[in-house]
């Protein structure tokens, strides 16, 4: 009898084993045909996201292969799209003056639906660890944000502002989806925060009047070449991209890996424009790195296909890199390259830190000032808000007097010189050496005249050329001049 119960337990059991075989059998059929299916939408299509408003908006995901599917926008019209063979389909649609909350229903037959979506900006933000910092500071060691808790303590979501943060993800081919999904304005959201993607954003609504939305693509360490696509990156033969078909294991700090995986997934959204804040760790090659940049921007601008969209990045900060090698400026040569690009990247602006960077801690506590001045530059020249000043003094040209050099600069106000520390200014003759200099603003306020006892016959200057200084070159409004040489040395 024992022996029967154990014979009739196994039959049992191949039984059930066969069911399931059988189950799973059709549903892979039903999935493989398109039998069964609904409409799916990637992450960056989720509830509580911002739509850019008056503009041509795309929306897309998957369905059953040859399915139809309908989309229905809260603030009017219905639109369809037939899902192509692997089930991808798209629309567009256009999107109506900033407000919401809207709803937005995709239906093949059964019903996905967007909730509390608002209609207003829409910015990209990305870069390295400085763009990647959050509100909540860093911890280990301890790297605080300044009025990040009160920021905090008052957050609420009846305040339109919206965030998306991307997980980190690298790829050797180019992802059609990311991991993330959009937040509203509450402490939870804002703790994991980009700081400095924040307080651009909170200048932005506050300003504006209008719902803003914020996508964060950061990851700290990274170079910029990591972010460009293989299309671009391939023209720099000097760039190794054999990782990107070999069967290696690949890492954050190798070219492409993050366009593939943090910025082709984004690359159908609509967006308003993007801030950038990275350099650190392309200090060593400035040089290739001014070649770089533009190419970043013109990729991504041919990806978008929105045209010129704004590009607004940040200088790099000051700090002491290597403080046992007196002689090290490889954090001034990339301030000098990103200074260059300014010019060759149409619609661009550049931010300027020299006057908030900390010696001893390369991620600054001032990160409000850094969005604001972000913000300055979107407000003045992408909004056409009148009134709003968002660049410092720029370094034109220089004039040899006699034992002194007469800097020129392009400004719109008069020059200041605050709390001046030894050797920010140097100067040098024919030998190329460089001394601590004297400096002083002429009195239409639009020149500096720079001297040094040490120098008779000058022939170059050099202003804040180092690792870490504390700029006290400034306009009457308070921005500061960057970085930079008259020579070439």
């Amino acid at each position: 009898m024992h022996v029967g119960f154990c014979y009739k337990k196994i039959y049992v059991s191949v039984m059930k084993l066969k069911n399931n075989l059988f189950l799973g059998s059709i549903l892979s059929l039903f999935t493989v045909f398109g039998v069964q299916g609904k409409v799916v939408l990637p992450s960056i299509l989720s509830d509580n996201m911002v739509l850019q408003q008056q503009s041509e908006v795309k929306l897309w995901g998957t369905a059953a292969a040859g399915s139809t599917v309908t989309v229905t926008p809260g603030w009017g019209g219905s639109y369809t799209a037939k899902a192509g063979e692997g089930g991808e389909w798209e629309v567009k649609l256009p999107t109506p003056k900033a407000g919401g909350p809207y709803s937005i229903e995709f239906s093949d037959g059964e019903t996905t639906t967007l909730n509390n979506v608002l209609i207003g900006e829409v910015w990209l933000c990305s870069g390295q660890s400085n763009m990647v910092m959050t509100l909540s500071g860093f911890t280990n060691p301890v790297q605080p944000v300044n009025k990040a808790e009160e920021i905090l303590q008052s957050a609420t979501s009846a305040t339109p502002i919206r965030v998306f943060t991307l997980r980190n993800q690298k790829s050797k081919t180019e992802m059609n989806d990311c991991t993330g999904s959009w937040g509203e304005h509450t402490d939870r959201t804002l703790r994991k925060t980009s700081a400095v993607a924040y307080f651009f954003a909170k200048d932005l609504y506050e300003r504006l009047g209008i719902p803003v939305g914020i996508i964060v693509s950061a990851w700290g360490a990274t170079p910029i070449e990591a972010w460009i696509s293989p299309k671009t990156l391939s023209d720099f033969k000097e760039i190794d991209l054999s990782h990107l078909t070999n069967d290696k294991n690949i890492n954050a700090q190798r070219g492409c890996v993050l366009y593939n995986g943090m910025i082709a997934p984004l690359r159908k959204l609509c967006i308003k424009g993007a801030i950038w804040y990275q350099g650190e760790n392309n200090r060593f090659n400035p040089s290739l790195y001014e070649r770089l940049m533009p190419a970043l921007v013109k990729d991504w601008r041919n990806v978008w296909q929105q045209g010129e969209f704004p590009f607004y990045y940040v200088q790099i900060a000051p700090y002491d890199y290597e403080p046992d090698k007196q002689q090290d400026r490889s954090g001034a040569a990339l301030r000098e390259a990103q200074l260059h690009s300014v010019s060759k990247i149409p619609n661009s602006g550049m931010v300027v830190t020299l006057d908030i960077g900390e010696k001893n801690c390369i991620h600054p506590a001032e990160k409000e000032k850094v969005g604001q001045r972000l913000a300055a530059w979107a407000l003045s020249k992408t909004y056409g808000i009148e009134g709003i000043s968002c660049s410092g003094p720029v370094y034109k040209t220089f004039e040899v007097s006699g034992d002194k050099i007469s800097l020129n600069f392009e400004t719109s106000s008069k020059l200041r010189i605050i709390d001046m520390e030894p050797g920010i200014f140097e100067i040098a003759g024919a030998d190329k050496v460089f001394y601590p200099a004297k400096a002083e603003v002429s009195e239409k306020g639009k020149d500096v005249i720079v001297f040094a006892d040490e120098v008779k016959n000058p022939l170059a200057v050099r202003y804040g050329y180092k690792n870490y200084v504390k700029g006290c070159l400034f306009d009457s409004e308070g921005l500061p001049a960057s970085s930079f040489r008259t020579d070439n040395w």
